[in-house]
């Protein structure tokens, strides 16, 4: 299976201040691939640098098999993007923007335009300046989607969404991808990109730290358990190996566990509980936990790249 975008060591500075540090991963074609990390993290710099809209400091990044700064003109024509944040001539209505920013690729599909905007319940007669920021957002979906691109690049596009129209996104880009596009979804929200991606690459602090499949990540990494207790929680249960993210609530205590359950109930076993729980973390929960880390080596992070 080919690779649609893949960086290496892609790096950005802003002057002295960091962007991006290193970072290398790659998308392969017809997957829908999630980008997470909280606000800072350097995801929009990250895919505003791929897509050649700012220069790079160092480092690679290709799309199609074609360098992104040299080639980008070429590249940039089978790829839908909407930025995080979408500014448009407010005098405009919807449906003469969509019109004009079909033109650039040659054809103006309205068949295309009016079904991607009852998908989204979008008025194409109002005015741009009329609509809430949830409706500038669907303007810029259907924007992106409107040439029917190879490759879809998303920046937190279900923010200002309410949670109805985020599940018909949902649905639109499981459609989408199921048609032959593949997907880079960049977001903060995890229950967001657990629902929608195959593989997830966490990033922290402008440098990647993880790059997994998210099955393997959910399902054999990590367990989540919870613990009551009669009394007080024994001192010695937070040294047991393999325990970590551990939140106590007088007799009660939930914790992620790594490595063989085994062993872990072969340790429990010697305690008086009242009741226990164990289950499998959503990846919110695993994604917090890697964040708890204060520093995770080079090495580490070029482990699954």
């Amino acid at each position: 299976m080919n690779n649609i975008i893949e960086l290496k060591d892609l790096t950005k500075y802003y002057g002295k201040s960091r962007g991006i540090i290193d970072v290398s991963f790659s998308v392969r074609e017809g997957e829908i691939f999630g980008f997470i990390g909280p606000n800072g993290a350097g995801k929009s710099t990250t895919i505003r640098t791929m897509l050649g809209l700012i220069h790079k400091t160092s480092g690679m990044a290709s799309i199609f098999g074609k360098d992104c700064e040299n080639e980008g003109h070429i590249i940039r024509k089978d790829i839908g993007y909407l930025p995080s944040e979408v500014f448009y001539y407010d005098d405009m209505k919807v449906i003469d923007l969509l019109k004009y920013s079909a033109s650039f690729y040659g054809k103006i599909d309205m068949d295309r335009i009016r079904n991607l905007s009852s998908t989204l319940d979008l008025d194409l007669s109002r005015k741009i300046d009329d609509l809430s920021y949830g409706n500038k957002k669907k303007v810029g979906i259907v924007q992106g989607l409107i040439h029917n691109p190879k490759l879809i690049i998303l920046d937190e596009p279900t923010s200002g969404l309410d949670p109805l129209m985020q599940q018909k996104f949902f649905e639109l880009m499981r459609e989408e991808n199921k048609k032959g596009a593949t997907i880079l979804f960049s977001s903060h929200i995890l229950s967001e990109v657990q629902k929608l991606c195959s593989r997830v690459c966490i990033i922290k602090e402008g440098r990647v730290i993880k790059v997994e499949n998210i099955n393997d990540m959910i399902n054999t990494t990590y367990k989540k358990i919870r613990l009551n207790f009669k009394d007080q929680i024994p001192d010695a249960l937070e040294q047991l190996d393999g325990i970590s993210a551990a939140k106590k609530n007088h007799t009660e205590i939930s914790f992620l566990y790594k490595g063989d359950i085994n062993a872990i109930t072969h340790q429990l076993c010697h305690y008086e509980l009242q009741n226990v729980l164990i289950e499998e973390p959503d990846l919110e929960e695993i994604f917090l936990h890697y964040y708890g880390k204060e520093d995770a080596s080079p090495e580490s992070r070029q482990e699954q790249l």
